[in-house]
């Protein structure tokens, strides 16, 4: 899974953003994947399109079930007061239309298969918070608080015989240090 690159408030990447998705590409140039998935929002999809470009014969489509919503909505009395400070700022139609479409996400790009495949996930730091909370068995509401830096990398790996494992997480490796760390709040970045 991969974040979207940086992008300015029309919701177009920025010239960080698209040289983000060609590093992005660069890093995965060698995986044989079977497919990339994004948000059909403009950001994923302007990223995926780059990045495709490093895998010229790999499958890229858009789905809805990518795209940048709040997965889930804990009762506010289970959570800090930051995070529900931050989640009131979502209306009561955007807190109930997106745990569906998160469960839905993660039946279709997760859980073992009957052979190898890799697929790529370009999406939003929301729902990659929430696959990767998923993944080791958390709470529901621990989707808050795991933030991706724009076009970092994080690889979950399932299989049949055993646990899903978080591979890596926000891995900005192939991001020089000025391309690191945006999408984070200056008080989070470990520059």
């Amino acid at each position: 899974m991969a974040r979207h690159g940086e992008a300015g408030a029309d919701g177009e990447l920025t010239e960080n953003g698209r040289r983000q998705a060609e590093l992005l590409g660069q890093r995965l140039d060698h995986v044989p994947f079977t497919a990339i998935g994004h948000s059909p929002l403009a950001r994923a999809a302007a990223t995926a399109a780059t990045v495709s470009a490093a895998l010229p014969d790999v499958a890229v489509h858009s789905a809805d079930l990518l795209g940048d919503y709040v997965p889930f909505a804990p009762e506010r009395t289970e959570l800090p007061p930051v995070y529900s400070d931050f989640l009131d700022t979502f209306s009561a139609t955007e807190l109930a239309d997106g745990p569906p479409l998160a469960r839905a996400a993660l039946e279709r790009y997760t859980g073992p298969a009957d052979q190898d495949t890799y697929e790529l996930v370009v999406t939003h730091n929301f729902l990659i918070g929430w696959f990767v909370s998923q993944a080791l068995d958390a709470p529901p509401s621990r989707w808050l608080g795991l933030n991706q830096g724009n076009c970092g990398l994080t690889v979950l790996l399932y299989r049949n015989d055993r646990p899903p494992s978080l591979v890596t997480f926000n891995d900005m490796g192939h991001l020089p240090p000025e391309l690191r760390w945006t999408g984070f709040p200056s008080e989070l970045r470990a520059n």
